[in-house]
């Protein structure tokens, strides 16, 4: 696969074993089986698939590593797990299930020797850290929220970016909490500030509507494109963004 090829990752929110969509959270609706779901992405050509656990507790862990071996089985591109994973037993437990790579975001955050430590046992390509940042109050960059973006840590976005580069963070999944949801685009501002920032492989969240939105995140220095409504719903179809993608001169995997 070329490295320099640009990925489409359709993102999936799993509660309680079956994928959930909803706005910010509410109103969330069934959505399916998510080893279908996935089958339907990977015949569709997604280059990778990230499932979210919105609503990992420790007990519905078995429910997620269940989910990743049938997925697993089924699917044959990278899969990335998010939700709930706060200690190197949790990240262990969902690999060996079958995922590819870890995500993990609040937990990074309240303990960032995690961030060493997974990359250090099971490589720097398998951790991902999830970032959400908003706005600060003055415009003068942006803070870093957890627990589903409903606290403020008052930590700062490129501080807390090189911090986890620095650990061994191989990839960074930041999400826009401005934009999320808006449908009016992802935030490139901060897309390039973080592209000079940090030399690791960065995946744009929050805010896809259209394939030119996805498109100028790439020109903005993201290397993958993160979106769950414009998939899911199947307003956009992956082979005919990626055939934009091409004749707009990125680079895609066809």
């Amino acid at each position: 696969m070329n490295p320099l090829a640009k990925r489409i990752i359709p993102c999936l929110d799993i509660k309680e074993g079956r994928v959930v969509k909803g706005v910010n959270f509410l109103g969330l609706r069934d959505a399916g089986d998510p080893v279908e779901v996935a089958r339907r992405y990977n015949e569709e050509g997604a280059d990778e698939i990230a499932f979210l656990d919105i609503t990992a507790t420790h007990e519905r862990r078995d429910t997620m590593c269940d989910i990743v071996r049938a997925v697993a089985k089924e699917v044959f591109i990278p899969l990335t797990v998010g939700g709930g994973i706060r200690k190197l037993e949790d990240m262990y437990t969902l690999l060996n299930a079958g995922c590819d790579k870890v995500s993990i975001n609040s937990s990074a955050i309240k303990n960032p020797s995690l961030v060493d430590e997974g990359a250090k046992r099971f490589g720097s390509q398998c951790i991902v850290v999830a970032i959400d940042a908003k706005s600060k109050a003055d415009r003068s960059g942006w803070n870093v929220y957890i627990n589903g973006g409903r606290i403020d840590t008052g930590i700062d976005l490129l501080e807390w970016t090189k911090e986890v580069y620095e650990r061994g963070a191989g990839e960074i999944l930041l999400t826009s909490m401005d934009a999320d949801g808006t449908k009016a685009g992802y935030d490139c501002e901060q897309l390039q500030t973080l592209s000079k920032l940090v030399d690791i492989p960065l995946i744009a969240s929050g805010g896809a509507g259209t394939m030119e939105h996805i498109k100028e995140a790439f020109l903005s220095g993201a290397d993958a494109a993160l979106a769950a409504t414009i998939f899911h719903y199947k307003e956009i179809d992956i082979m005919d963004l990626k055939r934009y993608l091409r004749s707009e001169g990125i680079e895609v995997r066809l």
